[in-house]
């Protein structure tokens, strides 16, 4: 059965991320994905990755932060900026034993138009990350067309996507080409919505077609692990931490199952 994953959330209600960290641990997670946003956490991103290895838990990759991430569609400073930004990133990924990055290619509705000045400033990006033997996957966002664009003008092997079911849900409404990322999804993010917003609920809680999303996740070869980003807020608050994630890995094991079928 395939390894299952899930997010160490900073978003969760009541809780701390160190909270969160010993949660995930109990319910029987070996695998995490760290948030590296560079933002001012009550527990920075290197305690939570510090406190992750003590607790022997595995970092599969780490979710690049995404502010501003549209100037890298536009000439000035500030999308140079964001090279030397995300090549920072990058190496303290690498420096901390993690061997993969997930990023943005959009932020919000709107964004500058793709071209070749967005495209020249992610191929430095990606080119720094394969000298340090590290994969990227841009992710599926709020806006079609950045994906193809990018992974169609750059064929490096360390470059690949992350699909986001709840994006594609919410946002995309079920619609994407599956067959065009085939061989090329290197993660995922596993979670649940109504459609009405990215609401990151347990699977099954939402009204997405799983048995649908997994048929096509194996059809593109995705060999990766059942990886949750799930978020401990709304209902949920009725249970324990503890008791959120054991039912998270539990619905892990299902989604697992659903891969051999």
């Amino acid at each position: 059965m395939r390894e299952l994953a899930v997010a160490i959330q900073n978003e969760n209600k009541k809780v701390s991320v160190i909270e969160t960290i010993k949660s995930i641990k109990n319910a029987g997670f070996k695998n995490v994905f760290v948030q590296w946003y560079d933002e001012n956490w009550e527990h920075s991103q290197e305690e939570q990755v510090k406190v992750c290895k003590e607790l022997g838990l595995n970092i599969i990759f780490a979710h690049l932060g995404y502010q501003n991430i549209n100037s890298i569609w536009e000439e000035g400073i500030e999308g140079d900026n964001q090279v030397e930004r995300y090549k920072k990133d990058i190496k303290n990924c690498h420096d901390n034993g993690i061997p993969m990055v997930i990023m943005h290619l959009t932020s919000h509705y709107k964004a500058p138009m793709y071209g070749e000045i967005g495209l020249n400033r992610i191929r430095k990006i990606v080119e720094y990350a394969k000298e340090l033997n590290i994969k990227v996957a841009f992710e599926n966002t709020k806006i079609q067309g950045y994906l193809e664009y990018v992974l169609d003008n750059i064929k490096e092997e360390n470059v690949g996507i992350c699909f986001d079911v709840g994006h594609y849900h919410a946002h995309f409404n079920d619609k994407f080409n599956f067959e065009f990322f085939k061989d090329r999804i290197f993660a995922v993010h596993l979670h649940d919505n109504d459609k009405s917003d990215d609401l990151h609920l347990l699977p099954f809680d939402g009204t997405i077609d799983w048995k649908h999303v997994i048929n096509k996740l194996k059809e593109c070869n995705y060999n990766g692990p059942v990886t949750l980003e799930l978020c401990y807020r709304f209902d949920y608050l009725k249970m324990s931490s503890d008791d959120f994630y054991k039912k998270g890995y539990n619905i892990g094991i299902k989604l697992a199952e659903m891969f051999e079928e």
